[in-house]
């Protein structure tokens, strides 16, 4: 690279003239020169350092342009990155709107159930305490009223309504069955289970009856016969059932404890067509 330097020259030039009017010392002419050579070792350094301030401003300007197109790049990403990310926020939006909705029907159907629920608790305990007191005059003909899974259970003993082996309901028996189809006659929203149950002892000599399970079902059907033909109860709320001798109420093998599992176990549970509807709508 081509370089002026005035002021170098202009001083050579000055110590020329100078020597070439005025006659010099040797010792002036060797300071002159010393500061000639002086200012040529600076030049020199002040080319070299040129060079390197060029080639740094060149690498400099190389450094620039890459993080130039980095910056560009980045920005780019940048841009890709916020637009997903407001895609998905409008996304997730969404979805958490929906799911909101989601969970407050969720609890306002848990709510109606729970409510539906306390009021047919309420309603059996209600009924248990109304047949308690109508049927108070055959507990000690071995009668009990009982609430047990939201349900209430009237039990009475085979010697309250059959005769030994026998399926024909006889006179107190039938007495504590009308008493308790007068509670029953206010109950328009309950279904009746009717249960036969017998002790472990073997069928003999019963005829048409062969077993256990044949007497704890026909036992069973005498009541349901009793409540629908006699005292006029709607058969669409009854059902009849034999359990046999595999649900005792205990496992001893006394003759109290036989008397105790030969049993009518009438089971009272309120309807639950409201909660059947709200499951339905939900799912």
């Amino acid at each position: 690279m081509k370089r002026t330097f005035i002021v170098p020259v202009m001083m050579v030039s000055s110590v020329i003239g100078l020597t070439s009017c005025v006659a010099l010392s040797k010792k002036d002419y060797r300071k002159l020169i010393a500061e000639r050579d002086s200012l040529q070792n600076t030049l020199a350094d002040c080319g070299s350092k040129g060079d390197s301030l060029q080639a740094l401003n060149h690498k400099l300007k190389g450094d620039t342009s890459n993080l130039g197109d980095q910056l560009r790049l980045a920005q780019e990403q940048n841009e890709l990155l916020f637009k997903d990310y407001t895609a998905l926020r409008n996304n997730s939006s969404g979805e958490i709107k929906k799911l909101s909705a989601d969970l407050a029907a969720r609890e306002r159907n848990l709510r109606e159930v729970e409510a539906i629920l306390k009021s047919r608790d309420e309603a059996t305990n209600a009924l248990q305490k109304k047949l308690s007191k109508a049927l108070l005059g055959f507990s000690e003909s071995g009668l009990t009223v009982s609430v047990k899974d939201g349900k209430v259970f009237v039990s009475l003993t085979d010697k309250l309504l059959f005769d030994t082996g026998s399926i024909i309901i006889d006179t107190k028996g039938k007495e504590a069955l009308d008493e308790l189809a007068k509670v029953l006659k206010t109950q328009p929203d309950i279904n009746i289970l009717v249960e036969g149950h017998t002790d472990n002892a073997k069928v003999r000599n019963l005829g048409q009856i062969k077993d256990n399970w044949d007497l704890s079902v026909l036992r069973a059907t005498s009541v349901v016969r009793y409540l629908t033909e006699v005292q006029k109860l709607e058969p669409i709320k009854l059902e009849a059932a034999g359990r046999g001798e595999f649900i005792p109420v205990t496992m001893e093998n006394t003759t109290e404890a036989k008397s105790k599992n030969r049993r009518i176990e009438i089971i009272l549970s309120p309807k639950l067509d409201e909660i059947y509807k709200l499951l339905q709508v939900k799912n």
